[in-house]
């Protein structure tokens, strides 16, 4: 191998390392889905999963959500005071929020709680050889493990994406009455009479996707992760890296589909 080639045989080697760790993520993601249909299904993880994910999630994302939705109107506002426009902050931040703000800034604080979590639980009884223990007593690791969160995850972020868009447009309407001299029946009528049913409904289905990246990473990397502390803790990094990644990704796909839609 000459100097000249060496640069490509590591690029070529980068590029088959990435299609192949796809290929074991989409199979797992495939086995997933597959065990999701078939029982048993294991309700108490679910319910338990479900709290975890959901309910034990609301502060963060509500948080984010209401000082986004300040942040973005004060924005919005002085980008429009430069052509006589500051009038549509309710209505962008109304868009802002529901479209793109709501459900992506909710899944990544979504994922850096949860996959981490997920990863680092499920690392920990692979270590202690507590999944060996489910298959000794003939309980299917990813049905037991793996389905709950899953599905947990794809049914709760929805909700979370809900609450999130609520609480952003009421940050934005705070700031708008109470910092940029809006009228509060202006600043709701401009923001009820402008949205429309796919702009919530556009956010609610990005939701659900990015809740099921975040556990199926949380999954994927807790049930392959190294020994000891040290594999724990990369499995843990490499869960919320992916899902953020992932989750961006899958973003801008689906907000492709919805544009040309």
């Amino acid at each position: 191998m000459t100097a000249l080639t060496r640069p490509l045989a590591h690029l070529g080697h980068a590029v088959l390392s990435g299609l192949a760790a796809l290929g074991r993520v989409s199979r797992f993601a495939g086995a997933t889905v597959m065990h999701l249909v078939r029982p048993p299904f294991y309700w108490r993880e679910f319910l338990h999963a479900c709290l975890q994910i959901g309910w034990l999630s609301l502060p963060v994302v509500g948080m984010t959500a209401i000082f986004t939705g300040g942040a973005l109107a004060l924005q919005i506002y002085a980008g429009g005071s430069r052509f006589n426009a500051e009038s549509v902050v309710p209505q962008i931040v109304a868009l802002g929020i529901t479209r793109e703000l709501g459900p992506v800034l909710g899944a990544l604080m979504v994922a850096a709680r949860v996959a981490s979590s997920i990863a680092a639980e499920i690392g920990t009884m692979k270590v202690t050889e507590q999944i060996d223990a489910l298959t000794t007593l003939s309980t299917h690791p990813m049905k037991y493990l793996t389905v709950p969160r899953v599905l947990a995850a794809t049914l709760s972020m929805p909700l979370l994406v809900a609450v999130g868009d609520a609480l952003g447009i009421f940050g934005g309407y705070l700031v708008g009455i109470n910092r940029l001299g809006f009228s509060a029946s202006t600043y709701m009528s401009n923001t009820t009479g402008f949205l429309q049913f796919w702009d919530v409904g556009s956010g609610l289905v990005k939701g659900a996707v990015f809740g099921f990246i975040v556990a199926l990473m949380g999954c994927y990397f807790g049930m392959n992760s190294g020994r000891g502390a040290q594999g724990v803790g990369g499995a843990t990094k490499s869960a919320v890296v992916a899902a953020s990644v992932l989750i961006l990704a899958s973003n801008y796909v689906l907000t492709e589909l919805f544009f040309a839609a």
